[in-house]
């Protein structure tokens, strides 16, 4: 079942984004370089309508498979509408209420399908304090898969690492259920977008891709800690997490508009010094691969843990090193995003 899981998603979901790539190019749904664009060219914008149905597809047959599409049925629906509503926010910009209003509903809809004894936190908080404390994880995770979405194959190749990354927790700490399955589906699926989306990029993702797979990884993720991996399940994504989170503190301490386009993230810093979204990007994958190495070890040494903020430190600190200068169009010296 796991090579099936990982093959047939990987080759549905290339396929299908060429396809959705080309129908957008027709219908000129394009995303427009502007001040704050990581582009220097019309792209096409939606991409994620070629992952999100091979990913529901694999994920009903192998929740079907395992009988487990009472559990992930909610989960399926939910994404379902995020996507909806973030493909409207594509096509003319929805206000940030309405659209918190539909992660919040999707988040609540996840968290009410886990197993009622499913303690996320390992029984160190109550069950309402554990549900409570995860929502906002989860609402969190949703929102800054969004934001970290701003280079060629960054979020592609993070969905894929997330993906394989909890498939080969699950199977090492001898769990191997519907969960790792899904994993490799969804990095599957990952890996097929990324050959339409790796540099340079002919099609971006769109909110309709970005919203979604966040939903789906964070959902992925608490699973494994309701297993009781919960402290690898957050050491993988923490780059992620420490670039949004420090980039959002850093803005709301200045008394930014936080949900307004910026370019201040480390991993665009990083490009403006290099001018090359790959090598960004294979520097992030770097990184992870540390990431996992750490969340495999704490399977037996839970004080390895204290080695994965050095690695991320380190990943900052090297986006971040030089003076910070006005973008150099990519194309100006022959390279194209």
């Amino acid at each position: 079942m796991y090579p099936a899981a990982l093959l047939l998603p990987w080759l549905a979901a290339r396929f299908l984004t060429g396809r959705v790539t080309a129908e957008l190019r027709r219908r000129q749904v394009l995303d427009r370089p502007n001040h704050r664009s990581s582009h220097t060219l019309p792209t096409p914008r939606g991409g994620g309508w070629g992952v999100l149905p091979v990913i529901w597809t694999a994920w009903v047959l192998l929740g079907w498979q395992a009988g487990a599409l009472a559990g992930t049925g909610p989960v399926l629906a939910a994404s379902a509408l995020l996507a909806l509503v973030s493909w409207a926010d594509d096509m003319r910009p929805v206000p940030p209420l309405p659209r918190l209003a539909a992660q919040a509903l999707a988040v609540t809809a996840g968290l009410l399908a886990l197993p009622g004894d499913a303690l996320l936190f390992q029984g160190l908080l109550p069950l309402p304090a554990d549900r409570l404390l995860a929502a906002l994880g989860w609402l969190w995770f949703v929102n800054l898969y969004n934001f970290m979405d701003g280079i060629d194959g960054i979020t592609g190749s993070q969905t894929l690492f997330l993906g394989a990354g909890v498939a080969l927790l699950l199977l090492l700490a001898g769990q191997p259920g519907p969960e790792a399955a899904y994993g490799l589906a969804l990095a599957g699926a990952a890996a097929g977008f990324l050959a339409w989306n790796w540099r340079p990029a002919r099609v971006f993702l769109g909110d309709v891709g970005s919203v979604p797979l966040g939903y789906l990884t964070g959902w992925l993720l608490l699973t494994a800690a309701a297993e009781g991996l919960w402290l690898p399940a957050a050491i993988l994504p923490l780059y992620y997490l420490a670039d949004a989170t420090v980039t959002l503190l850093r803005r709301l301490l200045r008394g930014e508009r936080v949900w307004q386009p910026h370019r201040e993230h480390f991993y665009q810093r990083a490009v403006d010094r290099l001018c090359r979204h790959d090598r960004v990007v294979l520097a992030i994958l770097a990184a992870d691969a540390v990431l996992l190495a750490v969340a495999a070890a704490t399977l037996s040494r839970p004080w390895a843990a204290l080695a994965a903020p050095v690695a991320v430190l380190a990943l900052l600190a090297w986006m971040a090193r030089g003076p910070l200068h006005a973008r150099v169009a990519e194309n100006s010296r022959g390279l194209p995003r």
